[in-house]
Parts: structure tokens; sequence; C-alpha cells
């Protein structure tokens, strides 16, 4: 069941440039784990790694750079 009491926030443009742009994503992938990510109401990095979208390795990275940025 979705929660909408508590919305995630919509990625950052910078955010889904780097999954682009560093870590050789799809822009398929991206928006699938976007309508996902709305779908469940859950942070998009957790999604694209529950999907198989991105791997664990790539996951921790994007956990770090949003924990720097």
């Amino acid at each position: 069941m979705k929660n909408t009491s508590n919305s995630i926030n919509p990625p950052s443009k910078e955010l889904c440039n780097f999954i682009i742009d560093k870590l050789a994503i799809s822009h398929g992938a991206l928006e699938l784990g976007i309508k996902k990510s709305f779908l469940e109401n859950s942070p998009l990095p957790i999604v694209m790694w529950t999907y198989g979208l991105i791997t664990l390795s790539q996951l921790k990275i994007i956990l770090l750079w949003l924990k720097n940025n």
C-alpha cells in the first residue's frame, strides 16, 4: 500500500545525471526506477537495486555520492 502522508521527493536532476553519466545506466533503466520509486514511495537508489537495475557496488557508489552532495 502506498503511503501518501510521507511522500518521497523526486530524484534530483544531479542524481539522475550522475546515474547516467558516471555509472553508465541507461535512460530506460533510470525511467523505470523513477516510476517504481513513485509507485512504491521508496528512494530511487534502493528501488533500482531491488529490481536489479544497478549492482550492490553501484548502489554503494550512489549512496556515497548522496552523502557527499
